[in-house]
């Protein structure tokens, strides 16, 4: 429920969502979703730390898999953070919540530093300037949502970024 309200939020905005817009989307009933939540706000903020929280522990467990290579690793980790909201019929979470820090809770507001410690976690010992690397890797990643049209796209072009900041640490 607390993922469609947040896909509801990105569709309109904030502002032109309402609460039966997401008690729609979540096949609720609108008093059923006042009992669950008092406000709009509360109903926001629920949604956004709880679809950060998943992220960041999905990327985790991506980060840790030391069995697989560790360009691959960053690729998925940028991919469950960014890229997965790139594409057509995609909606931009993201920007919602950006656009919105004042709704969010302290968790929901520290995500991106969350998920830049553990992208510098993940390359420590493979770099010699792990927050440097990982500074590089998101300018990149917000870049190429401004330029490319699929997911699978980002994907591509982020892989090459991968490839060649730690080509160095690999050779």
């Amino acid at each position: 429920m607390l993922e469609s309200a947040l896909t509801t939020f990105a569709r309109n905005g904030f502002r032109r969502t309402s609460m039966n817009d997401v008690a729609a989307a979540a096949g609720i009933s609108r008093p059923g979703l006042y009992f669950l939540f008092a406000s709009k706000e509360a109903l926001f903020r629920a949604a956004a730390g709880h679809v950060l929280a998943q992220d960041l522990a999905a990327i985790e467990r991506v980060l840790v898999d030391g069995a697989r290579p560790l360009g691959d690793r960053i690729v998925d980790a940028f991919d469950r953070w960014a890229g997965r909201w790139i594409g057509p019929g995609v909606h931009d979470v993201p920007a919602v919540v950006a656009e919105n820090p004042a709704l969010l809770d302290d968790t929901a507001r520290a995500a991106p530093e969350a998920f830049e410690a553990l992208l510098a976690t993940a390359v420590t010992g493979h770099v010699s300037d792990p927050h440097g690397v990982v500074q590089t890797l998101t300018s990149v990643s917000v870049g190429l949502k401004h330029q490319v049209d699929t997911r699978e796209e980002h994907r591509r072009r982020l892989a090459t970024a991968v490839d060649l900041v730690l080509r160095p640490a690999l050779a």
